[in-house]
């Protein structure tokens, strides 16, 4: 099926426009977050606790923390923007153009893939003051923010999708995403977990997007950042073709 390039592109560019225009709330506030975060984390634990060996915790939080911002704004932007033009109403000038539903995936999840590797970035050049971590394989670090951010600007695009209203919205981030990232290994290296939790914690796909996001940095991990790279592609492309297959048939979106 061929997909209008100018349909998908002036989408996309809406969807960009739309948080950068509040680019203050969408992208100064989780930078502003997650220095809160290193500043209170960093100062009790810096001196306690040693990762890696030599790695500093300042150092090995960085990394753990841009790829959280990551995550949670990619996820936010794609179901915040589904969820508000259902309830107000302006999805139906969307819904009136010819634009596929390959177009609106790759509007909605690229606008998400735009704003989280932003605000990424952002956190990253403010925390970096802190700490400066490596780059062991740089690679790695543009290979696991670019599927990281993918990966919840797709599960957004389906929670915006099934939602009805905001309370549903919420319990999906509350009770789903944030607490998956929590687990991940943001703040700790799982190796450091009793053997029960380390199993629990190898079950959660947030933790090789972090594991391996980690090791472009350090070029150590908890796990190979093949078998990261893996589980993460494979778990992005079985998401993608929900969210592909609920845009098809319209789903909560068409009458």
């Amino acid at each position: 099926m061929m997909i209008s390039t100018t349909g998908w592109r002036t989408l996309l560019y809406k969807e960009t426009l739309r948080f950068w225009k509040v680019g203050f709330q969408t992208v100064g506030a989780p930078i502003l977050t997650a220095v809160l975060y290193l500043m209170v984390f960093g100062h009790v634990l810096e001196d306690h606790v040693k990762v890696y060996g030599t790695v500093s915790y300042t150092a090995f939080l960085i990394p753990g923390l841009v790829m959280m911002s990551v995550l949670q704004n990619a996820f936010a932007n794609s179901s915040s923007s589904i969820i508000q033009s259902k309830i107000m109403g302006s999805l139906v000038f969307v819904l009136l153009t010819p634009l596929s539903h390959w177009g609106w995936f790759l509007a909605y999840v690229g606008s998400s893939i735009i704003r989280g590797l932003a605000v990424g970035l952002g956190v990253f050049l403010v925390t970096i003051f802190f700490a400066m971590p490596d780059f062991a394989a740089p690679l790695w670090i543009f290979a696991f923010a670019f599927l990281g951010a993918a990966m919840l600007g797709t599960l957004g695009l389906i929670a915006g999708l099934w939602a009805e209203k905001f309370d549903q919205m919420a319990m999906f981030q509350n009770f789903l995403i944030m607490p998956m990232t929590f687990l991940s290994g943001v703040f700790y290296s799982i190796g450091s977990l009793p053997p029960f939790w380390q199993g629990v914690s190898h079950l959660n796909p947030f933790f090789y997007m972090i594991d391996g996001f980690r090791y472009g940095f350090f070029g150590i991990s908890d796990t190979s950042p093949w078998l990261s790279f893996g589980i993460v592609g494979g778990a992005w492309l079985i998401v993608s073709a929900v969210a592909v297959h609920l845009l098809r048939i319209g789903y909560k979106i068409r009458g």
